[in-house]
């Protein structure tokens, strides 16, 4: 997908406020990713998927970890209680729904529950996933797994998976 590819704008045409309202929830609650992509300088080769993601993730792993961790923390909990009172962003909303976390037994609910108050517990920062295209059996299995991870493999891991993320979203655009 290296073609200009955002159906409803072309990035290198916007001024800094529309870049920002337009691609500032790409990463959750961190409009500061796209204020920094648009002070670097935005031409047509940002147009392209490929080429702004790279300077967004860049960005991102680029910045200091306090700054990491307070954009990990944005992000809410799968199946959590922002998610069961409705008061998670569209975008994540529409990322649990199409894994079917939103059709979650009760049992599966406190399984979900369970495991994000452990592994907050163990890495003081929610499980991230990019859950676009998975299911919610293949979600749990991922945090049986993951929470027996380094910390630091987790924070890492977390990193990637919030760049997985803002590319799907950017490729919604």
């Amino acid at each position: 997908m290296s073609a200009t590819c955002f159906h409803s704008c072309t990035p290198s045409q916007m001024s800094r406020a529309d870049f920002v309202a337009t691609f500032g929830d790409i990463y959750e609650h961190s409009a500061w990713i796209a204020e920094q992509a648009f002070d670097l300088g935005i031409d047509h080769s940002h147009n392209q998927i490929d080429t702004l993601q790279a300077r967004m993730a860049k960005i991102l792993l680029d910045s200091d970890q306090a700054s990491q961790l307070d954009l990990i923390n944005a992000h809410p909990d799968l199946a959590g209680k922002a998610a069961i009172a409705g008061e998670l962003t569209e975008s994540s909303t529409s990322e649990q729904a199409g894994a079917g976390i939103s059709e979650c037994t009760d049992a599966e609910f406190a399984r979900f529950t369970e495991l994000n108050n452990a592994y907050k517990a163990k890495f003081g920062f929610p499980f991230i996933m990019a859950v676009k295209g998975s299911q919610k059996q293949q979600i749990l299995a991922a945090f049986e797994e993951r929470i027996h991870h380094s910390p630091e493999q987790e924070f890492q891991r977390a990193l990637m998976e919030i760049n997985k993320i803002a590319r799907f979203r950017l490729e919604s655009l």
